[in-house]
């Protein structure tokens, strides 16, 4: 019975009628507390087992889930055994591999109630997603609802400490909002479990007002990995944890993973449960999926929660860095898929091969997945479970290489009638972006044998010029958004407009210590004759140089750092510096030099004429780093390029996917400030200028120092940077080999890391977006076929800072998708002007691509915020 008052009882132990001993025991009263049990099995894809093991493991921990449902159908409710379906990468494997009659029987298991699946594919490193890619981590989710009929409205994450910003949009669209975030309890966690272990709030998206109810349990996924089993001794400690910790509410959960990492289903729950429920009043267990839990605790405490804005800057992506080459890879490969995507919409949505994409999305998010490798990968780097378990993660990203090409490749074709002769001469270049681009076009020598010289389609002649790799360089422009314009290929001289410069002996021209200069006519960067570092960095009507080199240091400076220690950090040695495009359009130096940790380092710094930005293209031809120890301070290692910029008070902003987010201002507790995770671009300004720097390949920055020297596993939260103080430099933190298990040992061979300088006057987080962009989806060139190409732009929107992040045809055939973001923070009424073809009805939707209600022309898009459209045709 329930004890209602505190109560002593006397306590008498007899043996043999003889007191042995007596005393006295205060029965108090229990706390009322509901507890809500969630299993499920944490998914590694690999670590404990090759993948295809797992792959294996995890359809048959479906079958033994349902079966333990089912065994347990007449348990008193409560202690039935539910399965929680982790991430949906196992229902979809599953799905795909059983018999008909398997499918129907998890189809009935979900709709009983029996088998609860959760919105997210995979344990995603969020913060290296495309914004395309962050939607797909959902998108299964929609899809599977469809076919059982039962509304997904939570996700799980396991192991992963951190989740950025655009996570909450992502979640949001696809109609979620119970976020069961479970991060691994100790290891490279920050203060994650100290400041949100048991403390639910409301997480605000970056648009203001999405939001997604989060919640980290009693010892995130692994309680279950601590304690064995459910006993007096674990509940004895959670209702200590509660009460250590204020906890002010009458409703808890916790996650039960089963004994390990991978775990199989441990229906043994259910005895324990039943029996306990029947022996006792309260706390009273309740076995059940994490919608039910959550939406329970929703609807008695969902009001008075608290509500937290900011980025929860991720953790665990550093170790991307270990894998750079396969890493800049798959950021291409989701943005070519995303083109890729556009060209079927605007040629031809009717044969949009959406399985093929689907495939092609799911090994971009798997590569992205948390998983990298086997336990051993650090400490045994040459076990054939490493090298094997590396071997299919790669093969992720060369898989959705080939594909994503493949299917580009296909769209492109459509645009024409093939048995229509191809113009030798002449060429279509198409805009899949949302905006007019005036950029350049790089044509192959089959598209270009005819001549140098280019003319538009007015007959009017556009600068060009042969590149010294062979292709033909010009100039288009004002070339429509999501249309093209003709361009033609002729013998003769080229035109030029005006012209850029590189000079390599400019230090033999004037007593400065510069190896060299370039030059748009716009912008202007001088080289450091001793370290190949950008010096001086000019604009014409912008005010100074935004170097900043009271430290010695310039742009694109090379930084290696074998350990932990700043003093042991390296530069590259003495260079050579050469011309490399003499213009007059295109321009650059070529720097070359020995460097720590290189077989050669070489570095690109490239101008176009009257364009105002610089490239930078660095190529590392990485040495293996050879260790006995690759735990030891010499068996670590990182890559840096400095950029320290000089725009005084100058605030940075990161762009990262579907938000914009400034260090420490905008972020959460808890959130990574070592390193930060970049989508396209960072961006410093004051009120009157700045510079906006773009990275192509390398995700991960170091802000206002080379703060990313934590190895190995670190448990203590006080090591971790506490505060980002004001600062204008940026380091990007290119490879590194910092963790202890999971990620890779050494990396080798060669890699290109590009980045783009552009100084500019105010800030324009929309301007930022538009330009970066740009550079990851370039004007395609197309063997022209035909009539000219229409300039009337497929799709308009205005204003120009609400930006189309994804034009594709639906997965059902029948209407093409837009999704819009409000790319400069405000919140905007977006206008949509359709070319030729106009749409029969425009509907709002989601990731789920039904239409949901029907709206006119105009949609209000919030700042920072996504909005989904399905045209209907």
């Amino acid at each position: 019975p329930e004890v209602r008052a505190e109560t002593r009882r006397a306590v008498v132990v007899e043996v043999d009628g003889a007191t042995v001993a007596s005393g006295e025991v205060v029965l108090k009263p229990v706390r009322h507390l509901t507890i809500y049990l969630l299993p499920h099995s944490h998914t590694d894809i690999g670590y404990t087992q090759i993948q295809t093991a797992i792959q294996q493991k995890q359809v048959q921990n479906l079958l033994d889930g349902i079966a333990a449902a089912r065994r347990t159908a007449d348990y008193p409710e409560g202690a039935r055994f539910v399965w929680n379906v982790e991430v949906l990468w196992a229902a979809d494997l599953y799905l795909h591999r059983l018999d008909a009659s398997q499918r129907a029987e998890f189809f009935d298991a979900v709709k009983r109630g029996q088998v609860a699946l959760n919105g997210m594919y995979l344990n995603e490193l969020t913060g290296l997603c495309r914004p395309e890619e962050l939607i797909r981590l959902f998108r299964f989710a929609t899809q599977i609802e469809r076919q059982t009929g039962v509304r997904i409205d939570a996700a799980m994450i396991s192991d992963v400490p951190g989740y950025t910003w655009g996570t909450v949009t992502a979640l949001a669209q696809a109609g979620i909002k119970y976020f069961s975030a479970a991060p691994n309890y100790f290891d490279r966690i920050g203060s994650i479990m100290r400041d949100w272990e048991n403390k639910p709030f409301w997480w605000i998206g970056p648009d203001g007002h999405s939001r997604v109810l989060t919640w980290i349990p009693f010892w995130g996924y692994a309680l279950s990995h601590r304690y064995g089993r459910l006993s007096p001794r674990l509940i004895d400690d959670f209702f200590a944890h509660l009460d250590q910790h204020d906890y002010p509410y009458d409703l808890a959960y916790f996650r039960w993973s089963g004994h390990g990492d991978n775990a199989v289903p441990d229906p043994a729950i259910c005895d324990y449960v039943r029996d306990w429920n029947t022996q006792y009043v309260w706390p009273h267990f309740i076995i059940a999926s994490t919608s039910r839990a959550f939406h329970e605790f929703d609807q008695r405490y969902g009001r008075q929660l608290p509500v937290v804005r900011g980025d929860w800057t991720p953790y665990w992506e550093d170790g991307a860095g270990s894998s750079a080459r396969e890493t800049a890879l798959n950021r291409a490969n989701a943005d070519r898929l995303s083109q890729a995507e556009s060209v079927f919409a605007m040629f031809d949505p009717q044969s949009y091969p959406a399985p093929a994409f689907d495939a092609a999305w799911k090994d971009v998010l798997l590569y992205s997945e948390h998983t990298w490798g086997a336990w051993c990968s650090i400490s045994q780097p040459d076990n054939p479970l490493t090298l094997d378990q590396w071997a299919i993660k790669r093969g992720y990203v060369e898989n959705a290489d080939r594909q994503s090409r493949k299917l580009l490749a296909d769209a492109l074709s459509r645009g024409s009638s093939q048995t229509i002769a191809a113009h030798s001469q002449a060429v279509d270049i198409w805009n899949t972006l949302s905006w007019p681009r005036t950029d350049l076009v790089s044509l192959n020598p089959e598209l270009s044998g005819a001549g140098d010289r280019v003319v538009d389609d007015h007959g009017q002649p556009v600068p060009s010029q042969r590149l010294t790799s062979g292709q033909l360089a010009f100039l288009a422009r004002d070339v429509p958004p999501f249309a093209a314009r003709r361009y033609t290929v002729a013998a003769g001289t080229p035109w030029v407009e005006t012209r850029a410069t590189a000079d390599p002996a400019f230090s033999q021209t004037r007593p400065t210590p510069f190896g060299g200069a370039v030059d748009s006519g716009t912008v202007r960067a001088a080289v450091d004759a001793k370290t190949g570092g950008i010096v001086e960095l000019t604009a014409r009507g912008l005010r100074g140089n935004f170097v900043d080199t009271r430290e010695g240091e310039g742009l694109n400076d090379y930084l290696y750092l074998l350990g932990d220690q700043l003093q042991d950090l390296q530069h590259n040695g003495p260079v050579n510096i050469r011309l490399g495009e003499p213009g007059p359009l295109v321009a650059s130096l070529i720097i070359q030099s020995a460097a720590p940790g290189c077989n050669q380092l070489g570095r690109e710094v490239r101008v176009v004429a009257g364009r105002d930005y610089v490239e930078l293209i660095d190529t590392v031809d990485k040495q293996r780093l050879e260790a006995t120890n690759y735990y030891a301070n010499d068996g670590k290692e990182s890559v840096n390029f400095a950029f320290p910029f000089a725009v005084p008070g100058g605030q940075i902003r990161l762009d990262t996917p579907l938000a914009v987010m400034r260090p420490e201002l905008d972020q959460i507790p808890s959130a990574c400030k070592n390193w930060f995770v970049v989508g396209r671009w960072a961006d410093v300004s004051n009120r009157q200028q700045g510079v906006t720097w773009v990275t192509l390949d390398a995700p991960l920055v170091e802000i206002g120092d080379l703060t990313a020297r934590l190895l190995n596993s670190q448990t203590n939260p006080e090591v971790w940077r506490q505060h980002v103080g004001p600062t204008q430099k940026i380091y990007s933190w290119a490879m590194n080999n910092h963790w202890g298990t999971n990620y890779r040992a050494y990396q080798e061979g060669r890699v290109v890391f590009r980045f783009i300088l552009r100084p500019h006057r105010h800030s324009d987080p929309a301007e930022a977006t538009r330009f970066a962009t740009a550079f990851s989806f370039p004007l395609l060139p197309v063997c022209a076929r035909g009539p000219q190409p229409a300039r009337i732009p497929f799709l308009r929107v205005s204003p120009p800072d609400v930006t189309v992040i994804t034009l594709k045809p639906s997965d059902d055939g029948r209407a093409l998708i837009v999704r819009l973001f409000g790319a400069s923070g405000h919140n905007r009424s977006a206008r949509l002007d359709w070319g030729e073809h106009r749409p029969r009805a425009l509907f709002l939707s989601d990731t789920s691509e039904r239409p949901c209600r029907q709206i006119g022309n105009q949609v209000t898009v919030p700042g920072y915020g996504v909005v989904t459209l399905r045209a209907e045709f």
